[in-house]
């Protein structure tokens, strides 16, 4: 690099630094969208239908960014929208938290709004959703989750299920990397967050948002 690209340089850094590789990942985004019941603000939770991703799993409104979507608020609004029934023009946005990165190979947007609508005025979509209910918020409040933790390694080879045969994903030998790159490596231990609630268990990335949207409200 010459001493005049060093202008170059600087005015090609982001102003707002993102997620290096993101284009890698599964994106998505969610809504942590309360609404009013008996004078206080629930949040709504979905069960996911058995037939799509993570099936029979309570998650909160969401779904993939897609290309026509200029912002995360966008598709979270256009997402709600599909699978509760809610007229987009009723959903209030209040803002983002921050993006939750999942060991998984996925990335979560999560923007927290508004609507004043009923749960038996929405009209979900039974190919995405089994169920809906709410819980209020003061419920998160007064309890925290369990924690529990589980063993993330890195494997450089994996093994075909029709074969048996051994598929080389890193060919450290042949790179000549370090002995212990040749088998697995790491053991990070993950946190995971569980919720036990009277409509199930609210576990993983949707415990880790509502853990944390608690957080900034007790701050």
């Amino acid at each position: 690099m010459k001493v005049r690209d060093l202008t170059s340089l600087v005015n090609n850094l982001p102003m707002v630094p993102g997620i290096h590789g993101r284009d890698e990942y599964f994106n998505s985004v969610v809504l942590l969208l309360l609404i009013p019941v008996g004078g206080e603000y629930h949040i709504v939770f979905q069960e996911r239908s058995a037939g799509i991703r993570q099936g029979g799993e309570i998650s909160l409104p969401g779904g993939r960014a897609e290309d026509e979507d200029i912002s995360p608020q966008m598709t979270a609004v256009r997402e709600t929208s599909e699978e509760l029934g809610i007229a987009p023009d009723r959903i209030h946005i209040l803002g983002r938290m921050d993006t939750v990165v999942a060991l998984m190979g996925a990335t979560v947007d999560v923007v927290v709004g508004t609507a004043d609508i009923g749960v038996a005025d929405m009209r979900i979509n039974k190919e995405e959703v089994e169920r809906i209910f709410t819980l209020p918020v003061s419920y998160f409040e007064g309890r925290e989750p369990d924690e529990h933790h589980v063993m993330l390694k890195v494997h450089p080879s994996d093994i075909d299920e029709e074969t048996g045969k051994e598929i080389v994903l890193l060919p450290a030998e042949e790179l000549g990397l370090p002995e212990r790159y040749r088998k697995p490596w790491g053991g990070y231990r993950y946190r995971v967050l569980v919720y036990r609630t009277p409509h199930g268990v609210i576990w993983g990335i949707t415990a880790r948002i509502i853990s944390e949207f608690i957080s900034r409200l007790k701050r």
